[in-house]
């Protein structure tokens, strides 16, 4: 039986969750999704579609959804759904996880992982984050939570734009780009979102096409010539001379530097030797784990011909042979790292060493 995607979504309080969970479940998209919601929510959007039955936690939409609230924990709620489906007892083709406003998508992405029989029956679409530009810059600065819902994200959807001047929308823009450049970010109306824009983004698939912005990265390849590899500081803020960064900016936020969520890429022209990569990477998963939120690359390795892709979620690592080297092709490694506070220098020095 073919695995059944899934999408997690995550997002700030007031983003526009709840509107997006009510079109899942209310209108006629022809879809047949379950949508799994936290029952610790702020906003439950029970009470205002449906009252929950104290037996049953699995309610049938009449759009042909499915809602259940969780009340123990998430793996057992997705191992019965899929016993459900496979025993013919219920219909559905997707599953959308909501999480609380404050929780971090870690450990919801990790089950997907961890567990053999979750794993076989499901696969981790994508983490989608609704962000709420009015209350974003606080929300960032306050709360790491709220960082790591950014950090974690495949996709980000920022609602309320209308809200905020144009000014702030960009230094918002810029700030989440800074702590994650591989997800799209895409302004919506409130939640109200294509769902076609929501499912199928392949977001944890490992492929050779590093989902980083060409252009936010081609600022800082005019000293690429010189040296083998070269540290993208810009993605720090310390040397982006975007507006957001000037003082006296007026909104209110502080320069990205102080967010904890950041991001740096490390590339090299030369090839990595594969028994010091593994040991290295394993021993800083090990290390920082519980700090890198979302990491991913393509690397150059000795002794194949094909592309080495690699990516995980906190201490939980894959890799692929991805599509072979063409003729005359450029070899090089590129790896983005999205984490709490990593210590650049000692991963930049570390994967240094493990060049051939």
């Amino acid at each position: 039986m073919s695995l059944i995607p899934a999408t997690i979504l995550t997002g700030f309080l007031g983003s526009g969750k709840t509107t997006l969970l009510k079109r899942v479940l209310t209108e006629a998209h022809g879809q047949k999704i379950a949508v799994i919601e936290n029952e610790f929510g702020e906003e439950n959007i029970d009470n205002e579609i449906l009252v929950a039955d104290e037996q049953e936690q699995i309610i049938q939409m009449s759009n042909g959804c499915i809602c259940c609230t969780i009340r123990e924990d998430l793996r057992s709620t997705l191992s019965d759904l899929a016993a459900r489906k496979r025993k013919g007892e219920l219909d559905f083709e997707r599953v959308v996880i909501e999480t609380t406003g404050l929780a971090d998508p870690g450990p919801v992405a990790q089950t997907f992982f961890m567990d053999d029989e979750i794993a076989e029956a499901y696969l981790l679409d994508a983490i989608v984050t609704l962000v709420d530009a009015k209350h974003a810059a606080q929300q960032l600065n306050d709360r790491v939570e709220a960082q790591r819902q950014v950090g974690f994200a495949d996709q980000i959807f920022i609602s309320k734009a209308d809200l905020v001047d144009a000014g702030e929308l960009d230094a918002l823009q810029h700030r989440l780009k800074h702590m994650n450049p591989r997800a799209p970010q895409k302004v919506v109306h409130f939640g109200e979102v294509p769902l076609k824009e929501v499912f199928d983004l392949r977001g944890f698939n490992l492929n050779a096409k590093l989902d980083v912005d060409p252009e936010f990265l081609a600022a800082e390849s005019h000293d690429h010539h010189h040296h083998d590899h070269h540290h993208d500081h810009d993605h720090d803020g310390e040397h982006c001379d975007h507006p957001s960064h000037q003082h006296g900016h007026g909104h209110g936020h502080h320069h990205h530097h102080d967010d904890d969520v950041k991001s740096f890429v490390f590339r090299s022209d030369r090839a990595f030797d594969p028994a010091k990569l593994e040991d290295f990477l394993g021993a800083i998963v090990n290390i920082y784990g519980p700090r890198m939120l979302r990491y991913k690359g393509v690397l150059w390795m000795k002794g194949t011909e094909r592309k080495v892709v690699f990516q995980g979620v906190h201490q939980l690592m894959g890799s692929d042979l991805g599509p072979a080297w063409k003729e005359g092709e450029q070899r090089t490694s590129k790896m983005v790292f999205i984490g709490i506070d990593l210590p650049r220098d000692i991963l930049t020095q570390g994967l240094e060493q493990c060049l051939v």
